[in-house]
């Protein structure tokens, strides 16, 4: 019987889920990005994990190659951009749904902690760029012995 019922919190995040990529995914991401000659046109999903001495970022980017994305880091905050090119093979086929999205992308993260700017490491496999800030040294825990 639990399998039947409903459960008003899921039915919730999932709302809340859906209005969230339809907003990302509909409103260009031009917040941290208004300087830039075009505007962004789609924000890729991201992860963000915290470890004692460094962030890691992951961040979906399929089909995009590794020399469309830039990587910057201006005092906190790492800024991720790039472009996906339109599939020239498709031009002139007529579409019934198109749900991928094209154009130039890009994400801000702010970090709370100081960062290490030449602790900075980038890779790119499968689609996912996967993108370690470390943590400047003050900022990391320090066991304090007991004397």
């Amino acid at each position: 019987m639990n399998g039947l019922m409903r459960s008003p919190a899921r039915d919730f995040d999932v709302l809340r889920r859906d209005l969230s990529r339809f907003f990302d995914d509909f409103l260009p991401a031009t917040r941290a990005d208004e300087g830039a000659e075009t505007p962004a046109m789609w924000v890729p999903r991201a992860d963000l994990a915290e470890t004692e001495d460094a962030f890691v970022l992951s961040l979906d980017l399929p089909g995009i190659p590794k020399e469309n994305v830039d990587i910057t880091l201006e005092e906190d905050t790492l800024k991720i951009s790039g472009e996906r090119a339109v599939n020239q093979e498709h031009k002139g086929d007529r579409f019934t749904r198109i749900e991928r999205s094209y154009g130039r992308f890009f994400r801000a993260f702010r970090f709370n902690t100081p960062v290490n700017p030449d602790g900075i490491e980038a890779s790119y496999n499968d689609g996912v760029l996967t993108v370690r800030v470390a943590k400047a040294e003050q900022s990391r825990p320090r066991r304090i012995e007991i004397r």
